[in-house]
């Protein structure tokens, strides 16, 4: 009888796995509408208060700090902090570095990495070169002197820098949240 049933629950299991096709509308969601509305808000309006906020998504206070708690908690909402823009504190020269790293010496070159003010973030990637890094400068004789400093850790390879001309489209987030609220909406049709 067990043995029978947990067959048929096995063969149910797979056959909805099977006919399942990847949907974004049918994905499990990290946020629901209210989280949503609510990360939207703080995005437009980042020092609104949590009372301002509980009245514009029109909830209990308490509902919109233990919203925003949870999202915090689980790493969705990752910081408040002002936006800075490094061109405006004289760093004109906005420049994409590859480093290609000797297998090993991962942790010496991203410690390296971590101590260059000019170097803003760094991502481990796959293809072509192991890190990608957002580098500053004031000029590009001091971007120069930036890349020498990257190249005076033991453990790299090579490197490939490219220059940014115009930002396009600035790193952003909310057409996420858009999206979420788009496929909350029509799944209440």
């Amino acid at each position: 009888m067990i043995s029978q049933l947990i067959g048929d629950w096995l063969g149910i299991l797979h056959t909805s796995w099977a006919d399942d096709r990847y949907d974004l509308c049918t994905m499990p969601r990290a946020i629901d509408a209210l989280d949503a509305r609510l990360i939207a808000e703080l995005a437009a309006h980042p020092r609104m208060g949590v009372m301002e906020l509980s009245r514009r998504l029109d909830v209990a206070r308490g509902t919109a700090q233990a919203r925003l708690d949870k999202l915090q908690a689980r790493g969705v909402v990752t910081g408040f902090g002002p936006e800075i823009s490094p061109a405006a504190l004289g760093y004109e020269v906005l420049a994409f570095t590859t480093i290609e790293i000797t297998q090993g010496r991962l942790a010496d070159v991203v410690a390296h990495l971590r101590d260059i003010p000019e170097v803003l973030e760094v991502q481990a990637t796959t293809g072509d070169g192991d890190l990608h890094c957002r580098v500053v400068a004031h000029t590009n004789a001091h971007l120069q002197q930036v890349i020498n400093r990257i190249l005076e850790v033991h453990g790299i390879q090579r490197t490939s820098s490219q220059i940014a001309t115009t930002v396009e489209i600035p790193y952003r987030v909310l057409p996420l949240i858009e999206r979420e609220l788009e496929g909350d909406a029509a799944s209440h049709q």
